[in-house]
């Protein structure tokens, strides 16, 4: 069903109190220049996911949209804003957390998975924070092969990228992280598929 015609963002969200349809006239309006938004912030991963929750926010709030303003962007980019904050601090949070999680105790297990725990236990804070300091294209490339076990060709696939820009993601995150824990970690540079 095609929304009905509506001029002005103000009669837009009004209408749509007893008409929810009429909401979609906003959406239609505004959707892409939210996207775009998001998109330049999180990058095209999580834009989706920002600008569609926006519109849900938007869509169960209008009943408090103030009337007074002719235009629901600085609403709308407000909204946005605050989805995309949010995404920030939870993402520091998690890397932070890593960084300083305690080690679990020892196992009673074979003498070489012992001395692997201890060796990854000792890397945790720097590698979380080697991670927190890579640039997020470089970062969500590394995590797609090295936690969600994707190829190279899949990660990039992923993020929407071509294979090659994944690549070179991946070679530089390699070599940062490297650096930062003292070169002495296998980084898997074999398991490039």
């Amino acid at each position: 069903m095609t929304a009905p015609a509506i001029d002005g963002d103000t009669e837009i969200v009004r209408r749509s109190l007893t008409e929810p349809e009429c909401f979609a006239a906003l959406f239609d309006r505004h959707y892409a220049a939210i996207h775009g938004y998001a998109s330049r912030r999180l990058g095209p991963t999580l834009a989706d996911d920002v600008a569609a929750e926006t519109f849900l926010i938007a869509f169960d709030r209008r009943g408090s949209y103030d009337a007074s303003r002719a235009d629901v962007r600085p609403w709308l980019y407000g909204i946005a804003s605050n989805l995309i904050a949010r995404q920030h601090r939870a993402e520091a949070r998690q890397y932070r957390a890593l960084a300083r999680a305690a080690a679990p105790a020892a196992d009673a297990g074979h003498a070489d998975r012992v001395a692997g725990r201890l060796d990854a236990q000792a890397a945790r804070g720097p590698l979380a924070k080697a991670l927190r300091k890579l640039s997020r294209g470089d970062r969500d490339v590394l995590l797609l092969v090295a936690w969600a076990d994707l190829g190279v060709q899949e990660a990039a696939e992923a993020l929407g990228i071509p294979a090659g820009t994944a690549r070179s993601r991946l070679h530089r995150a390699r070599k940062k992280i490297r650096a930062a824990l003292g070169g002495g970690f296998d980084l898997g540079e074999d398991t490039i598929r």
